[in-house]
């Protein structure tokens, strides 16, 4: 379900690009530090944004390391930028990726899937040691949602809630002034990825008879199916902009703006011309 969060390159300066790059590079580096190869696989652009914003909010020492390269690109060398949100920020990964792909065994059989899950296992144990309240987050989250799925619940507010919720729960790092603010933004990142999602796979959820919130909207109202969905991620969109403006944050405002504002779109509008080239029989 996740990874829709992304920057939008081709807006970025020079430098900004160098920048964002720099904290991706972090994360999946320590994602291989901490859980081995298998770790840097489960690195998702959500996570990355959710670095940028604790390390713009909080400010902590960062180290850079110039010249970097790496086991998968090593005749690339890269900056690379490191704080001590990596360690929440990994083990927020780890809890994401552990339960989506429990989410992708659940849905779809895949063994691949399951194979890994049951390798994240010891991992996941530990992030779930490490940060309690927000393990047991995602693991609610993951029981709503099967009963949801089971009930065939057709209240797409109240299944994208529940990504909400969750979401909202990684996203506020300590209990401290920032919390009730990093839990709303949190909460409407989450509705407008699980509306995104949603909207991705519908046709295909249609088609091997899956469980979608949006498929009545897609069945009964073709021709505002594109308009509605449109208006609903929006809305969410624009919710979690106004909380990210209401914090104090400066550093590396212009990456966390590009993304809001235009990054999450990339994958919208990837998909929408995805699909009106396959109306029009030109795909």
């Amino acid at each position: 379900m996740f990874g829709y969060v992304m920057v939008d390159r081709d807006s970025l300066s020079d430098e900004n690009k160098k920048i964002y790059q720099a904290y991706y590079c972090g994360l999946c580096q320590r994602l291989r530090t901490r859980y081995g190869a298998k770790g840097q696989l489960l690195l998702n652009y959500d996570i990355v944004f959710l670095q940028l914003l604790l390390t713009g909010l909080y400010e902590p020492k960062e180290q850079i390391r110039e010249n970097f390269s790496c086991h998968l690109h090593p005749f690339k060398k890269r900056q690379l930028r490191e704080n001590e949100l990596l360690e929440y920020c990994s083990s927020m990964n780890v809890l994401l990726a552990y339960h989506n792909l429990q989410d992708d065994w659940h849905d779809n059989h895949n063994f691949i899937k399951h194979s890994y899950a049951k390798w994240l296992q010891k991992d996941y144990e530990q992030a779930k040691h490490d940060y309690p309240r927000q393990a047991n987050a995602v693991e609610n989250y993951m029981k709503k949602l099967s009963g949801y799925e089971q009930s065939n619940e057709p209240n797409v507010d109240l299944v994208a809630g529940l990504t909400g919720e969750m979401l909202g729960e990684l996203f506020a790092y300590k209990k401290d002034e920032w919390y009730d603010e990093l839990k709303i933004l949190g909460m409407f990142l989450g509705k407008f990825i699980y509306l995104m999602d949603a909207y991705e796979d519908v046709d295909r959820d249609i088609k091997h008879g899956r469980y979608n919130p949006l498929t009545a909207l897609r069945q009964d109202s073709s021709q505002n199916f594109e308009l509605i969905c449109n208006l609903q991620m929006t809305t969410m969109i624009s919710e979690c902009a106004k909380s990210f403006e209401r914090l104090p944050i400066l550093l590396y405002s212009d990456i966390l703006r590009n993304i809001l504002y235009s990054g999450v779109w990339t994958k919208y509008h990837y998909i929408r011309r995805k699909r009106e080239k396959k109306q029009e029989g030109t795909l």
